[in-house]
């Protein structure tokens, strides 16, 4: 389950509330593709705008369309007594595993981060994976305290941010944090325009943006590397780079995604909650281009 593609879809809404046909949609068609697991309530879909009842409702969609694909759900928040209630209602909508970031809006201590792990996984019955992503929550792991977190019962994966653009610089950066967490636990990257160099460095798992939308894709770069062939995993990616620059041009990739999704007819416009905006205007009109040249469906 925490190996291979694990897709993170948007989770459709208007102000109205939840868009849950179209996320259900969304759902069927990563099992369709044959992902290999799909991460709900990621930083993709928007968990942090959500109550804690349409949390556990998306939870629920998530394991009720996934069929046998396993189901990861966030459970990032501010307390820790929140996060402990989320991975409650995670576990009784049938999720095989949690993911956990440690949302902050006071800056947090290592301290303060590996407390929050020991508490959450003390009574959890279900692995968990920790997510690193300092460009949300504004906190940075050390590989050192990775391995500190590693160690706790039911941990078993660790999302990294993107790897070095250089490929020996990426595997010794894969190797440092291997060297610090047990085997059992795997390493996966996210940042997409980094994915393959990331896989091909030796992370176990791609956590991935754009395989939550149009999950073929990022299928055809991960089962390259899956494979051990570097080439086609860089060139596969390499296809996809423009589509990796309007997610930095637009300050992440949520906007692009929403838009894309959007312009496919695969959820309705809005699909974000306000004040987030997905991609209007020229961005947009560049966008639809893109999706074509690249045959992205």
């Amino acid at each position: 389950m925490l190996s291979g593609l694990s897709a993170f879809p948007l989770t459709p809404m208007n102000e109205n509330g939840l868009d849950e046909a179209a996320f259900a949609r969304l759902i069927k068609r990563l099992v369709t593709a044959g992902v290999d697991s799909i991460g709900a309530l990621g930083s993709t879909g928007n968990y942090a705008y959500l109550s804690r009842e349409e949390r556990g409702r998306i939870a629920g969609l998530a394991v009720e369309n996934a069929g046998d694909t396993p189901v990861i759900v966030g459970i990032g928040a501010l307390r820790t007594r929140e996060v402990q209630g989320l991975a409650e209602d995670a576990q009784k909508a049938g999720a095989n595993g949690v993911l956990l970031a440690p949302v902050s809006y006071q800056r947090l201590s290592a301290d303060e981060v590996f407390g929050l792990y020991e508490a959450v996984t003390r009574d959890l019955s279900v692995p968990l994976c920790v997510y690193d992503n300092p460009g949300t929550t504004h906190f940075e792991f050390t590989d050192e305290l990775h391995g500190r977190i590693a160690e706790l019962p039911k941990v078993k994966s660790i999302k990294i941010p993107g790897v070095p653009a250089e490929p020996e610089a990426a595997r010794a950066r894969v190797e440092r944090l291997r060297a610090l967490i047990p085997s059992h636990v795997s390493i996966g990257v996210s940042g997409d325009a980094m994915a393959a160099t990331g896989l091909n460095a030796g992370c176990e798992a791609w956590y991935s943006v754009i395989g939550g939308l149009f999950p073929e894709a990022a299928l055809a770069i991960t089962r390259a590397a899956q494979v051990g062939d570097v080439g086609q995993a860089t060139r596969l990616s390499a296809r996809l780079q423009p589509l990796w620059d309007l997610f930095t041009q637009q300050g992440g990739s949520l906007r692009v995604v929403a838009a894309a999704a959007e312009l496919k007819g695969l959820v309705e416009t809005p699909c974000l909650p306000l004040p987030l905006k997905a991609l209007e205007g020229d961005a947009r009109q560049q966008l639809s281009a893109l999706l074509d040249e690249l045959e992205l469906a």
